[in-house]
């Protein structure tokens, strides 16, 4: 019996590209790869690549740079690029780097085998179409491997919103569901392997449509039927659009307990001007009076956020009105970016605001969002919450693991094992994480 070949595989950006790793690796598998931790002993080298956050390509051309000296003297090594930024920039990574051997974008890497074997035979590969097949039912059969109690599980893909500022319809393409018998199925296959939280992605998970026999399942009607999974205690789901968050979702996260008291509801600008140069269709007012209806719904419900700072046209009063916002609807989380230009969507083509401007916004306005996410963990202490512990903590005895908020947890019991969910007493808050002990 051979030996197996080695795949390391090197992850960029969002959840459903941790999903997409999971199932690049479980695609090689077949053809006899285990990954490994390190890329020094490697057969295959995969990016999984994001093409979201600033100078995205140059940061991979770097990447791929460090492995030259792997390359050269090991001649037989693959190395492969994969994700948004080469199904973007898929011909001119083997341009610019000669050592690639292969390239995929995100939706044909159920091809990784093949395309591996036509690398591994000297041709150069590259596959960056838009399948007609549906890659997930191309995919092995997931190995029956036990797994950590959380999971991701891409159940939509593609955005149709083409806000101006994102690349996601030119890297994922339009808006594709997957059927949802699919989806339960492989909900199941992770529950029975030790998964006990699920969180449900897509580029616009709340616009999930899934085909059913009874007709398209909206993302309430998976959720509610999901909840029914013997075993799967927790459900999640992101990235959300707010024009796509319809009544039935509002009343899920009202009326389903295992739904999750965390919402991921980026805006990305309180002015209105600003939200109509974007492309986002909703105006700052629509958008406070659907999170005044989530928490109509569930009162305790954290909300996350994105900010985008600096997009071009962005005036004072602009910035104004985004921290008003901001003031107005209180997050708990939230990520914010100053923009930065993408190649080929509409925003690249205005005039960029001073940089130092923009600078000088984005710390005003990330000052604004850590004094929010400061108070509202703080709220928590005195509180019981739920965690489900994940993985042992950097002292001797702790448990680590997750609130029903998504709040970091840490615990010092020697009587918590992975996977448990317990009832926790929050007793001090940190920078980022809070710290309990166990109620009874």
């Amino acid at each position: 019996m051979s030996e197996p070949k080695k795949l390391y595989i090197k992850t960029y950006g969002c959840q459903m590209n941790v999903y997409d790793s999971e199932r690049m690796a479980e695609a090689l598998g077949g053809a006899g790869y285990v990954e490994t931790a390190t890329p020094d002993d490697a057969d295959m080298i995969l990016l999984n690549t994001c093409h979201i956050r600033e100078k995205a390509a140059e940061k991979i051309y770097s990447e791929l740079g460090r492995f030259r000296g792997l390359k050269t003297a090991r001649p037989d090594l693959t190395i492969g690029v994969a994700g948004c930024v080469a199904q973007a920039e898929g011909e001119e990574i083997m341009r610019r780097q000669p050592m690639v051997d292969l390239v995929v974008g995100p939706q044909s890497y159920h091809r990784l085998p093949e395309l591996e074997a036509k690398a591994r035979s000297g041709e150069k590969a590259l596959d960056t179409d838009f399948p007609a097949e549906d890659k997930f039912e191309h995919m092995p059969a997931r190995p029956k491997a036990k797994r950590a109690p959380t999971a991701f599980l891409t159940v939509q893909e593609g955005c149709d919103k083409f806000c101006a500022f994102c690349v996601v319809p030119y890297t994922r393409g339009a808006e594709v569901s997957r059927p949802a018998a699919r989806v339960l199925a492989e909900a199941r296959d992770l529950v029975e392997r030790g998964v006990r939280e699920i969180t449900l992605l897509g580029q616009n998970v709340n616009a999930y449509h899934g085909a059913s026999d009874g007709g398209d399942w909206s993302l309430a009607r998976l959720v509610r039927e999901l909840a029914r999974v013997d075993g799967l205690d927790r459900i999640r789901y992101t990235t959300s659009h707010p024009n796509d968050m319809e009544d039935d979702l509002i009343a899920a996260h009202g009326d389903e307990p295992k739904l999750m008291p965390y919402l991921h509801l980026p805006v990305q600008a309180g002015s209105d001007r600003i939200l109509k140069a974007m492309n986002r269709k909703h105006t700052a007012e629509q958008y406070i009076r659907l999170i005044e209806r989530i928490r109509a719904a569930r009162p305790d419900i954290l909300i996350s956020g994105d900010f985008i700072v600096g997009f071009p046209g962005e005036t004072d009063a602009d910035f104004a009105d985004t921290m008003a916002l901001i003031r107005q609807v209180g997050y708990g989380t939230a990520y914010s970016f100053k923009y930065s230009a993408r190649p080929g969507t509409p925003a690249a083509e205005k005039a960029l605001v001073d940089p130092q401007v923009a600078d000088a916004r984005l710390q005003e306005l990330q000052a604004l969002l850590a004094e929010q996410q400061r108070a509202t963990q703080e709220s928590m202490v005195g509180r019981d919450v739920s965690v489900l512990f994940e993985k042992p903590g950097r002292q001797p005895g702790q448990m680590v693991g997750k609130s029903d908020y998504l709040h970091a947890v840490h615990v010092a019991d020697d009587t918590i094992a992975k996977g448990d969910i317990r009832r926790v007493r929050i007793t001090r808050s940190g920078t980022n994480s809070l710290a309990g002990t166990l109620v009874g």
